[in-house]
């Protein structure tokens, strides 16, 4: 049995569909960006660029993503610009494989009025095809997001699927510890904690617990912190204000992931916070694929940490793969 957030398997024929109507806007000044809506939620993508995903919200309120459409890094393959949102990239991250430019229209299918497919063609530093699928639920705030790598090149690759998610400042990532055991029932370690050169634990930004790692950002604090984990527990969260973001994904027993171990990171500079999942690492021939699901949720009415824990505690039926094991949120 295979775990649909790893898959590696063969490509088959691509069938671009007449187009359906799903509503047309411009969008951070991005003038060919498409609404996906039901009662609760709404949510941009956009085929200028990316793929990317440029907000998921509440009818008529803010963006649970960050925006920051004029920032840019400049490397050797040229301006690679963040945009805000969420994006998928290549693991390990390097520089600069990881930024090559995303910043040219990608094709896109608009299979029904909550599901569109993006994909972007492979790029000359990696030869990698990127593509998203994005299906919103027909009711409630359930989006999935199906991320695809293909190997576009004539050797076999070692990837990894990254899905990160610039999320809007002034919150606090919410990561989940181990489920606690005794010395007496069980001796041997929990999972991967990893650190980077520039993560400094003294940092105020960081709380610990016994039940979560929590992250929040600073304005006035531009130096950069990171943080992975192994993580079993399968979500990952972010708390803004009243609103409460979830995203789950799947962990693989045995599976080999990027960075020491880690299918979930968090990272933060000044305004800035993204929240991010891996898949493991696959060697995939050419034409073969990796595959990496993510489910997210939005919540509202989120006033305090304890009522924020009890949202996640209840936090909705995913797919199987996405689903987040059983955890008490008691600290």
């Amino acid at each position: 049995m295979f775990s649909l957030s790893s898959l590696v398997a063969t490509e088959v024929s691509l069938i671009w569909p007449k187009e359906k109507v799903l509503e047309k806007l411009t969008y951070v000044g991005l003038a060919n960006c498409y609404k996906l809506s039901n009662d609760v939620i709404e949510l941009i993508v956009t085929t200028d660029i990316g793929p990317r995903i440029l907000r998921y919200g509440f009818l008529g309120e803010e963006n649970i993503l960050g925006e920051i459409p004029r920032a840019v890094i400049t490397t050797e393959l040229g301006d690679w610009k963040p945009w805000g949102g969420h994006r998928l990239w290549l693991a390990p991250e390097d520089n600069p494989r990881s930024y090559a430019p995303d910043d040219l229209p990608v094709k896109f299918e608009i299979i029904n009025e909550n599901k569109i497919r993006l994909v972007q063609p492979a790029d000359v530093a990696t030869g990698i095809e990127k593509e998203m699928t994005v299906a919103l639920d027909e009711r409630g705030s359930g989006v999935t997001i199906s991320h695809y790598l293909r190997n576009r090149t004539r050797a076999s690759i070692e990837v990894s699927a990254w899905a990160i998610t610039i999320m809007n400042s002034g919150g606090e990532a919410i990561l989940p510890q181990e489920p606690y055991l005794s010395w007496d029932e069980y001796l041997l370690p929990a999972r991967p904690l990893v650190l980077w050169h520039y993560t400094d634990l003294s940092d105020p930004r960081w709380t610990f617990s016994n039940q979560f790692i929590r992250l929040r950002t600073d304005s006035r604090m531009e130096a950069p912190q990171k943080m992975g984990i192994g993580n079993k527990q399968g979500w990952a969260a972010y708390h803004r204000g009243t609103t409460l973001f979830v995203k789950n994904f799947d962990y693989e027993q045995g599976a080999s992931y990027p960075d020491y171990g880690c299918n979930t990171e968090v990272y933060t500079a000044g305004s800035v916070m993204e929240l991010e999942s891996l898949s493991p690492l696959r060697n995939i021939a050419p034409e073969e694929f990796v595959q990496h699901l993510e489910h997210w949720n939005l919540f509202g009415g989120v006033d305090q940490a304890a009522d924020t824990l009890r949202r996640l505690q209840q936090a909705p039926t995913v797919p199987a793969t996405c689903r987040p094991h059983s955890i008490s949120f008691v600290e």
